[in-house]
């Protein structure tokens, strides 16, 4: 592991030098490319200030950066057309291909990011600085599209939080529930007859195989929507069976539990469909391996090959949680006070669908954003040894990452007199 590491270390330094070489190179292209940036700097100049500008005061600044941006522009058009002319020998003919004049322009281009910069931040993001101030003391719903999402955001943001955070609680939850689910229901899916196996062991492999078969074909067959209808209005109708009343069944049986065990049945079939293909892409070999030692299928399973195959299945395993909060917007349709649940509760307010459905598209998109930062962090965290092939009868030498791979090895002990594993460190 340790060689690993140092021989990883130089390929991170050399990232870090590559992307300093990279800004600090004199490129070829180099006109062509900021020259677009140029263009939106001079679109930013050409529109109307805010109240918030601080270039207000500074017109002789502006004007200079503005006639600075389109020198730029006409020194890589009259480049552009020196290159047409000289096609096939511009690197030895064109003054603007000589290494000094190449040096220039990476400086000028400098200058021409920062002058854009300035612009953008001066229009676009103090121009939005100014319609939020002026939306948040406002006495009435502004008429400009901005400045209406923002006021009914504000005015609405006890019922946008409590949605956020609805969506949040379904969404981790459930995922973190169908997860162990899948474990089992994975289990179940790949379990074969064992020629040890009683009559009632056998009948017990195949009944709960094809309840796994059974399960994944109806749950991924069939919307999400559709199910949180049936789930919410079954269990109603079973406790409504029991003799309970409305407001008893309600304190029981909510939106919000109905919704968490939709989100968790639901989650639950893909998410055993993905364990199942991390677990078959294991090398069958290490099955056969670990057999022959004397572990049962059980010990094999869960000593050798649910750990590769969980580990091979991490990607795809987090990806659930960030379907999880866009799916959990349609579990509107039984009353889950969720963030479409209160997105749809400001339109009616307001009467303006647009701006506040964007609010929400914007909320969806910034957790979806975090959750995948998130998850990929914890994906490098937990990359961590996984068990390897078996090699010998008295230690199992086990290899991490790839099976069959020699960074690291753990020796496993097997005590066939007590039928259990032992692990220690080698």
């Amino acid at each position: 592991m340790g060689t690993t590491q140092e021989a990883q270390e130089p390929s991170t330094e050399e990232e870090k030098g590559g992307l300093v070489r990279f800004f600090t190179s004199d490129h070829r292209y180099v006109l062509l490319g900021t020259s677009v940036v140029a263009l939106i700097g001079m679109w930013f100049s050409m529109q109307p200030r805010s109240s918030q500008s601080f270039l207000a005061n500074a017109y002789a600044l502006e004007v200079v950066m503005y006639y600075a941006l389109m020198a730029w522009v006409v020194v890589s058009l009259v480049a552009l057309v020196t290159k047409l002319v000289h096609w096939r020998d511009y690197a030895q003919k064109s003054p603007f291909a000589k290494p000094a004049a190449r040096h220039v322009e990476r400086v000028c281009s400098y200058v021409v990011w920062l002058f854009s910069a300035v612009l953008f931040v001066d229009r676009a993001i103090m121009g939005f600085v100014a319609i939020v101030k002026s939306a948040l003391g406002s006495n009435a719903n502004p008429q400009d599209f901005v400045g209406g999402m923002v006021y009914m955001v504000y005015k609405g943001r006890g019922i946008f939080a409590r949605g956020i955070a609805t969506t949040i609680e379904l969404a981790v939850f459930g995922t973190v529930i169908a997860f162990f689910l899948a474990l089992l229901l994975v289990f179940l899916r790949l379990q074969k007859i064992d020629r040890p196996d009683n009559d009632f062991v056998r009948f017990l492999k195949v009944i709960g195989c094809g309840f796994a078969k059974v399960y994944s074909a109806v749950v991924r067959g069939t919307p999400m929507m559709v199910q949180s209808l049936i789930i919410y209005f079954a269990g109603f109708a079973v406790l409504s069976g029991s003799g309970m009343s409305t407001n008893e069944i309600r304190a029981v049986w909510s939106t919000f539990v109905a919704g968490l065990v939709t989100i968790s049945l639901n989650s639950t079939a893909y998410m055993m469909e993905v364990l199942r293909g991390g677990i078959e892409a294991v090398d069958p070999g290490q099955t056969e391996a670990a057999r022959s030692l004397g572990l049962s299928q059980w010990q094999a399973m869960s000593k050798v090959v649910f750990p590769q195959g969980i580990k091979n299945s991490i990607p795809a395993l987090s990806n659930e949680l960030v379907i999880n909060i866009k799916d959990s917007s349609v579990l509107s349709v039984i009353g889950v006070f969720d963030l479409m649940f209160a997105t749809t509760t400001v339109a009616g307010i307001y009467y303006r669908q647009l701006e506040t459905y964007i609010a929400a598209a914007v909320c969806y998109l910034i957790l979806t954003m975090v959750a995948s930062k998130l998850l990929s962090m914890l994906a490098k965290h937990l990359d961590a040894p996984a068990m390897g092939p078996v090699l010998s009868s008295s230690e199992v030498a086990v290899t991490t990452g790839v099976a069959g791979s020699a960074d690291k090895t753990i020796k496993v002990e097997v005590d066939h007199s007590e039928d259990r594993v032992r692990r220690g460190g080698m």
